[in-house]
């Protein structure tokens, strides 16, 4: 696989040594066990995947270099180049700006911008509207973009399900930068449509076996379907994608549905003429996460760290995982950890916690940390060393390293 040039300040001490270590030891990452740090009185169980994937750091690598690249003038990035704090910090400290938030809500205006300008896409791709509109002043949004590969892989198979004459149903977050650049592109070939979830499958396919009234399909789904979607129609064949970060799980389970209710509507004989039964379109980073997050619940530890930007999706669905068996703590970086105080997003609640002693009082405490595909190595051994501040006469970084 390609190695990226990456700033240096994003590297780590700690956590390099232990991914080479089970590169070395694990080339076909077949073993997806956690590896242990043993201090004593504290106990890290790391996952085997986590941090910056593939598509960040071709993103970072663009990035850098265009700031490096083009001093003296204008550079923009369309939103968030990666859902990660510190990376958009440090990358608006360099000068550069952003022409969106999050959701597309315009920050700078289009009339501001002039052909002289540069315009980055973000690793989450973007809209053929957007790439329209950035044509028209004179900008090739090609020359600086940095979407994911895998990305674009979603929508060279939406097209091949829209080239077989299948409506296109995406599972993702309609308001999420990726699905939205999905949408877009697959809107170009074929019918589409956003669902979030196996229960919006689950309202959708009702209404395609007419078991709910079809007609409140439109209001159901408002937004969410591609221009002149025609119910009646549009659902005689299908097939499904993904935004890439979603739970792996749910997404085949919705692949699977949809399955079962062509097959209950045309009979199985006819099934292949009306549902396209495409592969997972999970990127590897997210997936190879997840499992590695399957294997941390494994464990007896007592609490959980996740550390990642809290609107990245893939880093969200590690914290959902894992909530479900330990305290689970989802925090920016070692800034959150004060002491025995902790400053964590509680994903449920959609908002910022305060808990004061999170470390359980025992002669050996087990801490799980992972983190998302967005989050750079270095902040994680941040976390560790924060995290090592509360116990006493612990073994030094040196020694610990040296046994695994």
């Amino acid at each position: 696989m390609k190695k990226f040039e990456i700033p240096a300040h994003y590297s780590s001490s700690i956590i390099a040594k232990i991914k080479d270590k089970r590169k070395n030891d694990d080339p076909r990452k077949k073993d997806y066990s956690p590896s242990v740090l043993d201090f004593g009185k504290v106990k890290f169980f790391i996952a085997r995947h986590f941090g910056f994937c593939f598509g960040v750091e071709h993103a970072i690598e663009i990035a850098y270099k265009t700031v490096e690249e083009n001093g003296g003038k204008r550079i923009f990035l369309l939103s968030e180049m990666i859902h990660n704090p510190a990376v958009n910090a440090d990358l608006i400290s360099r000068g550069v700006k952003f022409l969106m938030d999050t959701k597309g809500n315009q920050i700078v205006d289009w009339s501001d911008l002039t052909k002289d300008d540069i315009v980055m896409i973000p690793a989450f791709g973007t809209t053929i509207e957007i790439e329209n509109h950035l044509k028209e002043i004179g900008i090739d949004p090609y020359r600086y973009n940095t979407t994911c590969p895998f990305v674009e892989k979603v929508w060279s198979r939406a097209k091949v399900i829209g080239d077989k004459g299948a409506t296109v149903i995406i599972h993702g977050k309609f308001k999420h930068e990726e699905t939205r650049a999905t949408f877009s592109h697959s809107s170009e070939n074929s019918p589409s449509i956003i669902i979030k979830d196996i229960e919006e499958a689950k309202v959708l396919g009702e209404m395609i076996l007419n078991e709910k009234e079809s007609i409140k399909f439109y209001e159901t789904f408002k937004g969410r379907f591609s221009k002149n979607f025609d119910f009646k129609k549009h659902f005689k064949c299908a097939g499904v994608v993904n935004q890439t970060t979603m739970l792996a799980t749910e997404t085949q389970e919705i692949a699977d549905y949809f399955k079962e209710v062509m097959k209950q509507k045309f009979g199985e004989e006819h099934l292949s003429g009306h549902f396209i039964d495409s592969r997972d379109t999970l990127c590897y980073a997210t997936n190879d996460n997840q499992n590695a997050t399957y294997e941390l619940m494994e464990t007896d530890a007592d609490l959980a760290i996740v550390v990642g930007g809290y609107n990245s999706s893939n880093t969200t669905h590690l914290v959902e995982l894992l909530q479900d068996k330990f305290p689970t703590y989802f925090i920016n970086s070692d800034e959150n950890i004060s002491g025995t105080h902790i400053d964590y997003f509680d994903i449920n609640r959609k908002q910022t916690v305060v808990k004061e002693g999170f470390l359980p009082d025992k002669k050996e405490v087990k801490i799980i940390l992972t983190s998302g595909a967005s989050c750079p190595d270095s902040l994680v051994d941040a976390v560790i060393m924060r995290l090592l501040e509360n116990f006493e006469d612990v073994k030094s970084i040196k020694e610990v390293l040296g046994k695994i």
